[in-house]
């Protein structure tokens, strides 16, 4: 559970789910675990049951409440995905707290406005451990060989989102 917790939490908040939402599915996505563990006969592949089964418990959780997924914000979601953009993270200045909080803004406020594929993918990605292409695969239902290549056109548009807004 501690290995794939945070691939499992970052699946759930990949679809927008808020805390408690991600949470139920979390616990749905572990009870089917339970139910099924005596039909997992691959331990490698338990990433990427784990991941699909976690995207199946978001998608039905969204489709009983009849509602879109909706936008939320993580401070730690920004601050990763500002660190893969190569944005500096010192705080040595003392405005620093101040400057931080302007940059996420403008970052977030970019991020909202890519893709819902782009965003779906870009906070997968971002879990701690990072997740294998093949958990990833497997949660967001696309192709292995597709990972890398949508995430470089995903990151390149943030940046030259980025670049325009600065």
């Amino acid at each position: 559970m501690d290995r794939y917790a945070n691939l499992v939490w970052s699946v759930a908040r990949s679809f927008g789910l808020g805390q408690s939402d991600a949470a139920d599915v979390s616990q749905g996505t572990w009870l089917r675990l339970v139910e099924h563990v005596g039909d997992i006969r691959d331990a490698d592949k338990l990433g990427s049951w784990l991941a699909t089964t976690a995207r199946r418990e978001a998608i039905a959780l969204l489709r009983k409440s009849g509602r879109d997924v909706p936008a939320g914000a993580a401070a730690d979601f920004v601050g990763h995905l500002g660190a893969q953009l190569g944005l500096d993270q010192s705080a040595d200045e003392p405005d620093a707290g101040v400057l931080r909080d302007e940059r996420d803004a403008v970052l977030w406020h970019e991020f909202r406005a890519l893709s819902g594929q782009c965003q779906q993918l870009l906070r997968v990605l971002i879990a701690d451990p990072p997740p294998s292409y093949a958990e990833v695969s497997a949660a967001l239902d696309v192709p292995i060989g597709s990972i890398g290549p949508t995430r470089q056109r995903c990151l390149g548009t943030l940046r030259r989102r980025l670049a325009a807004s600065i």
